[in-house]
């Protein structure tokens, strides 16, 4: 039977997306595993595969094509033996109660004795006399290792038994029921409605001159998000002043000692590696916000906001407390170029439990950054500035001194212990050394 290929959900949050590229073409054989087409998410663009073997009968969205609603048909797979009138009836919404009920008056067939290369054989049918969708590699492993197909739940479109669950249920054991995809701590945002038109925005610029841009799917998850942010989690913020003198010394010195590395330790390394061992040591800080729940982390698991081209992400570094500068420095940098080239996987950018946020490449002296939910915290970073400060001896000195604000879910951490979290991360850039005791 001719299947729908749907548009696959690539992500917990992803509702649409665009066909990038498609990687086949109609009459093109392709196996499970292959890849068949690439899909850009809001956040990355992604390979997706094929989970079931047959050959590629029409493909219903053309690649270029945003807006694609995840379980929306893309593409017609024929099995073995189909020909293109088998597309009619895929591509209708009668196609599969019409196939039950001519499977269910057809007569049984015993299915042929397996051979390597012979056929898939013929569709089984249950004890009520339905047919049993299954692809034809399935049928193939299913006949040769002694599976009961009718035993076994499919995890394919629309329940169809595809290779995995054969494979899984080792030798006629019946493989377990797909579970259900738990639910997240609270559902993704609606965006909100505009407070005033399009229409009657433009109203206002007739005769002006000006360019109509598009959201695209980023730039709709990014203006959902941060709206819930602001409207739903109540900031309150943190601010204090830092001296990098020790900090700038003694990055110098290990950049030099590790010349010919290839590894150049920037200050926001330091930055990354003082958070983690921060909440660490200021463990109920490392939570985040689960709607009738906070969840108190055990690793220290650091968000990087990186700008790209029309948005950002928000890399995590995982169990940052235990790896060394250098290896956060080479993490972060690979991180950071695949962010920009949309080539992150969401595992890599989703989770964590802190962020930061830092401008002060950008001459940015401070700023308020809002929280990434359902991190409990932000961190945002200003730029190192050279000013006069009275040292403890009561003598005025230069210092290189950089401002950070903490923006902070007060419904996860409040105002003391926030403070105690901002004073950890102070301290330790200014004891750089003891962050590599």
């Amino acid at each position: 039977m001719a299947t729908q290929i749907l548009m696959p959900a690539l992500s917990p949050t992803m509702e649409e997306g665009t066909l990038a590229k498609w990687l086949v073409k109609e009459g093109d054989t392709v196996s499970s595993g292959d890849i068949i087409a690439e899909i850009e998410t809001d956040k990355a663009t992604m390979e997706f595969e094929a989970v079931d073997e047959g050959t590629i009968g029409k493909i219903l969205v053309a690649e270029g094509t945003s807006g694609v609603k995840v379980n929306e048909p893309i593409a017609v797979l024929l099995e073995e033996g189909e020909d293109a009138s088998a597309i009619d009836e895929a591509e209708s919404p009668a196609a599969a109660p019409a196939a039950e009920a001519e499977a269910k008056d057809a007569p049984k067939e015993a299915p042929a004795a397996p051979a390597v290369a012979s056929p898939a054989p013929a569709a089984p049918q249950g004890t009520d006399g339905k047919r049993i969708f299954a692809s034809p590699l399935a049928r193939r492993i299913a006949a040769d290792k002694g599976v009961d197909l009718a035993s076994l739940s499919g995890s394919g479109p629309k329940g169809r038994i595809v290779k995995a669950d054969v494979e899984a249920a080792e030798g006629g054991k019946a493989a377990p029921a797909k579970a259900e995809a738990p639910k997240s701590a609270a559902a993704a945002p609606a965006p909100a409605a505009p407070s005033v038109s399009a229409s009657t925005i433009a109203k206002m610029y007739e005769g002006r001159e000006y360019e109509e841009i598009s959201l695209d799917g980023m730039r709709k998850t990014i203006a959902a998000r941060l709206t819930e942010a602001k409207q739903t989690i109540p900031h309150f913020y943190l601010r204090r002043s830092v001296k990098l003198d020790s900090l700038m010394k003694f990055r110098a010195q290990l950049n030099k000692q590790l010349e010919g590395r290839g590894v150049k330790l920037s200050v926001n390394d330091f930055i990354i590696k003082a958070c983690a061992l921060a909440l660490q040591s200021v463990p109920d800080a490392n939570a985040v916000w689960a709607g009738d729940k906070v969840f108190k982390m055990k690793a220290s698991d650091v968000a990087v906001a990186v700008a790209i081209e029309g948005g950002l992400f928000t890399p995590v570094l995982k169990d940052a407390e235990n790896k060394s500068l250098s290896a956060l420095s080479a993490e972060m940098k690979d991180l950071a170029t695949r962010a920009r080239d949309r080539k992150l996987a969401p595992h890599e950018y989703q989770g964590g439990s802190f962020a930061i946020s830092n401008l002060g490449m950008f001459g940015i002296e401070n700023f308020d950054a809002v929280i990434n939910p359902p991190h409990g915290a932000i961190l945002a970073v200003g730029a190192g500035i050279k000013q006069p400060v009275v040292n403890d001896a009561g003598e005025i000195e230069v210092a290189t001194v950089m401002s950070m604000t903490l923006s902070v879910d007060h419904r996860v951490i409040d105002g003391a212990l926030g403070a105690e979290l901002l004073k950890a991360i102070c301290e330790n850039l200014e004891n750089p050394m003891l962050m590599l005791a």
